[in-house]
């Protein structure tokens, strides 16, 4: 058995930055067991698997260690590749299902844009362990569908942040995600997810189904400009559209390839 598998950067325009995603071709089905042997090979933040014959077209996604239910780069990764080398199955608008509803992918002038439903946190007490982790005490903490939101004054304390890792593992959630209004920018962030196996991923697209609906109900406008500040680094232009936020962005073809399963 042979796969098509395509290596993708997300939310950038420049080789070996923003968040690497792996994407495999499926025209038939595989075991899940197989799957997640492929991603564990892979060793990524996460590998995505679209069936292409199937009407919407199915998408999961799989981090080295689990299956998650959203994730935002491996999605724009997909786009990215259907819109370049399955044109005849893109059309103009691609329609995804998956664990997390229907999702759609679309070219918005430069970018590659999904239209993801909006997740909206909401306030909690604040969790002295948590601040404990992250060694800094946030001003605000909310809790989104999956995540932790912990929200900070100053770009500087985002950047400084020095989580342990093993402490966060304890959290209740799939992950934490830090955010504070940016310097140049509209807002900036961190995300991290050592519950998956992944401490801090490079550029989150579904964290920014959460993030937005908090900065919209913070700053007085519905479009915005972001940065996920890890190493790799990237840039997301997001808009708040009723219940969905669209987030758009850059990406650049790695490498493509065969996987061969005797």
């Amino acid at each position: 058995m042979q796969l098509k598998m395509y290596q993708v950067d997300a939310f950038t325009d420049r080789l070996f930055l923003g968040n690497p995603a792996a994407v495999v071709i499926l025209e038939f089905a595989i075991e899940d067991s197989q799957m997640q042997s492929i991603a564990l090979e892979n060793n990524l933040s996460e590998t995505a698997f679209i069936n292409i014959t199937e009407t919407p077209i199915s998408i999961r996604w799989f981090t080295p260690s689990v299956e998650v239910d959203l994730c935002g780069h491996a999605t724009l990764a997909s786009a990215t590749i259907l819109f370049k080398y399955f044109p005849e199955i893109a059309g103009n608008e691609i329609i995804f299902t998956s664990k997390s509803g229907i999702l759609k992918a679309f070219k918005d002038r430069d970018y590659f844009c999904l239209d993801f439903p909006a997740n909206e946190p909401e306030n909690i007490a604040m969790d002295i362990s948590l601040s404990e982790a992250l060694g800094d005490m946030p001003i605000e903490l909310l809790k989104g569908k999956d995540d932790y939101l912990a929200i900070f004054e100053h770009q500087s304390q985002i950047q400084n942040m020095q989580p342990n890792f093993q402490e966060l593992s304890k959290l209740q959630a799939r992950g934490l995600v830090i955010s504070a209004p940016g310097n140049q920018v509209d807002f900036v962030s961190r995300c991290f997810y050592p519950q998956t196996g992944i401490d801090e991923d490079p550029v989150t697209g579904s964290a920014h189904a959460m993030l937005i609906p908090y900065w919209a109900n913070h700053i007085d406008k519905i479009e915005f400009k972001a940065h996920q500040l890890s190493a790799r680094g990237g840039t997301l232009h997001c808009t708040l559209k009723n219940d969905r936020v669209l987030i758009a962005g850059n990406s650049v073809v790695n490498f493509e390839g065969m996987i061969s399963i005797i």
